[in-house]
C-alpha cells in the first residue's frame, strides 16, 4: 500500500494462504496484498499454467517466445505493475518470489518488462515512484539502462542478451 493509501480505503474480496485480494473503495481497482511478512528471496506462492497461449494478453506471463501462460492460482492475476516492484514471477522456479522484505498488508507488485518481451497492450504507469518509466512496454522496447535496474526472468535475460547491446545480470 502506498503512503497515501489507507487500509480503510480497501475491502477484502478473497483470502488465500499468504495473500488476499482487495478492492480499492475509491477507484474500484483490485490488488493482491500480503497477509504475512516475507523476507527478500522468499517464495510467496507457487504458480502454474491454467492455460498456455501463443500470443500475450494482459493476463499472461511469458515463458518463451511462443508460450504465454494464464496463471493458476487465478488470484495471482491481481498482482499489479509498479516501477518499484517487490515481487517477481520467477518462471524458472514457477514461484512468486519476494524481491525485498515485504510487510503484512503491503500490495504485491511486479515490473511487467521483467516477464514480458513484447506486451499485448502498453499502458501509462501511474505508480508515482521516483523511478517511474512512464510508458510501460515489453522489455524489447525498454531501454537497457532501465532493464539493468531490475531482476528479470531467465527468459527475458536471454532475450535481452541476444537483442540488446549491453545487459548486466542481476
Amino acid at each position: 500500500m502506498s503512503l497515501h493509501q489507507n487500509s480503510n480505503d480497501f475491502v477484502t474480496i478473497s483470502q488465500h494462504e499468504n495473500c488476499e485480494v482487495k478492492q480499492n473503495k475509491v477507484n474500484k481497482q483490485y490488488g493482491l496484498f500480503a497477509n504475512a511478512p516475507f523476507k527478500a528471496g522468499e517464495n510467496i506462492v507457487a504458480f502454474d499454467a491454467s492455460k498456455i497461449v501463443d500470443t500475450p494478453n494482459y493476463l499472461t506471463v511469458q515463458l518463451s517466445e511462443t508460450q504465454h501462460i494464464h496463471l493458476t492460482p487465478e488470484y495471482l492475476q491481481y498482482v499489479n505493475h509498479s516501477c518499484a516492484p517487490n515481487v517477481l514471477f520467477n518462471t524458472s522456479t514457477m514461484q512468486l518470489e519476494s524481491l525485498n522484505d515485504i510487510e503484512a498488508g503491503e500490495e504485491l507488485c511486479f515490473f511487467y518488462p521483467a516477464t514480458e518481451w513484447r506486451m499485448a497492450q502498453q499502458f501509462v504507469c501511474n505508480c508515482g515512484k521516483p523511478n517511474c518509466v512512464g510508458l510501460v512496454q515489453g522489455a524489447e522496447a525498454t531501454p537497457t539502462e532501465v532493464l539493468n535496474k531490475y531482476k528479470l526472468t531467465d527468459f527475458i535475460k536471454s532475450m535481452a542478451a541476444q537483442y540488446k547491446t549491453f545487459l548486466l545480470i542481476f
